[in-house]
Formats: structure tokens, sequence, C-alpha cells
């Protein structure tokens, strides 16, 4: 049963629904029971500790959880899957930009979607959804995690945290929650024309000149990354032959969880 409902204004003035938890076995996993049950577009599930595999781990014992913050959002998009490329990377701007609000450390956009503070991964945007045909989703499912500990996320703002937590009883994982979904519409509603937060993500990425291992012909390789394109978002790098190379598939690709 969730801890409470609410109705969130967003900035330019459309309201969304906010579900939130205090834990769950997954926040994405209720999302596309939700989807499934046919609940409306923007529809948001927020928690704190989740109990399967996720974002943030590939593996979790029986019984264990991992806390952080963690945002579900159900869309049903009216734009066609060939236009929802740039989704993955560029929620990733949304959450990085949100973050960048609650923390004077320093954070930057791995590949595809993965988001570091102080070299650190931290947490990442996933994307998955359901086909109604080539032509158009029934539903997309955009996840955020973020490992918000307070090394990451140190009180600095304890005085303004404090009258939040007097005026409405919300957690800090609450506010940084809507700082995210907020900061994601705003990336959304721009994905017909994302030069503006493409560019984020050109000036936030980390990766170049670093070097990775890839999968290619069932071995391990090791190539310098140069860049990730903006138009495609493939990750373009150099092997140790100098021959340039470019990556299209995150399931390819090993990349550090400590970016030095």
């Amino acid at each position: 049963m969730a801890e409470s409902i609410s109705t969130m204004r967003l900035p330019d003035g459309s309201a969304i629904k906010l579900e939130y938890h205090k834990s769950l076995p997954s926040a994405s996993l209720l999302a596309k029971e939700y989807a499934a049950k046919g609940y409306p577009d923007r529809y948001v599930i927020i928690t704190e500790e989740q109990f399967t595999t996720g974002i943030l781990r590939s593996k979790l014992a029986p019984g264990e959880s991992e806390k952080g913050i963690f945002v579900s959002v159900i869309l049903r998009p009216t734009l066609f899957p060939s236009q929802m490329g740039a989704l993955s990377p560029l929620s990733a701007t949304a959450l990085l930009t949100a973050l960048e609000k609650h923390t004077d450390n320093k954070l930057g956009i791995g590949w595809l979607s993965d988001v570091y503070c102080n070299g650190h991964r931290i947490g990442g945007v996933n994307v998955e959804g359901k086909l109604d045909s080539f032509s158009s989703f029934e539903y997309l499912i955009v996840t955020f995690a973020v490992r918000a500990d307070e090394e990451n996320f140190p009180p600095r703002l304890s005085d303004m945290l404090r009258q939040v937590f007097e005026e409405n009883n919300e957690t800090v994982g609450i506010i940084i929650a809507k700082t995210i979904v907020t900061k994601f519409f705003e990336v959304y509603r721009d994905l017909k024309n994302p030069d503006k937060h493409a560019k984020v993500y050109k000036d936030r990425f980390i990766l170049g000149d670093k070097k990775i291992k890839y999968l290619s012909e069932g071995k391990k390789r090791r190539c310098r990354v140069i860049e990730a394109s903006t138009s495609t978002f493939s990750l373009i790098c150099e092997t140790s032959s100098g021959e340039r190379i470019t990556l299209n598939s995150p399931s390819l690709v090993i990349i550090p969880e400590t970016i030095k």
C-alpha cells in the first residue's frame, strides 16, 4: 500500500501524480504492472528502498535491499519509436542537473546513461517499454536510481530542509526525487529538439580519453574513448592499433565503476 499519493504541478503548468512507498520490491516492476493495468501517462512511483536487482547493483542476496532514490515514470508516448533513441542518454542529463541542485560535489555522465559523483558511479537511468506495433508504444517506463548517501549529498541545505520537514514532512529523498521528475519532464518536452540537452551531455561526459574494455568476437579488448556522439549517442573509440571504432551496444562495453 502506498504511503501517499499526491499531485505535483510542473513549471509548465501541467500536473502529474506521485505515488510514494517507503520500500518496494522494485519501483520499475510496480510501474510496469500499473502500466499494463492502464494507469495514465505521467504517473510516477517513488521509493527509497527496494529488494530486487536494479540500476545500482547487479545482484542482491535474499532479504538484502538497496537504499537510495528510485523513481519510475509511466509514459504513453505519442512519438514514434524511432524518435525515442535519445531518451535514455538525455534522461541522464536530467538526472545530473537535478542532482547538481543538491550537492557541491563534481558530477559527470558516463555511457550510456550512468551518473558519476567525484569519479564514482552513483546511479543512472533505465528505459524499457512495450510496443503496440512497430510504429507506436503501449507504454514506456523510465527509471532513475541514485545512491544518495551523505558522502554524495552532504546536509549543506539543513536549514532549508528543516523548513520543508516542518511544512510538508518530506524526506530528503522525496525532495531530490521531485527535482529529478521536474528536470526529466523538461527533457521529455524537448525530445523533438534536444540540442541544448545534448550539449549538457557532451559538456558533462567524463569518459573522454579514458581506457575501457569492450567485447569483440567473444574476447575482451581495450580501446581509448574519444567522445560520445551527440547525434546517435554511440561511443567513438580508438583501438591500440589506431583504428577508430564505433560502439553502439552497452551490453558489449565494460566501463569501470570508478573513473580516475
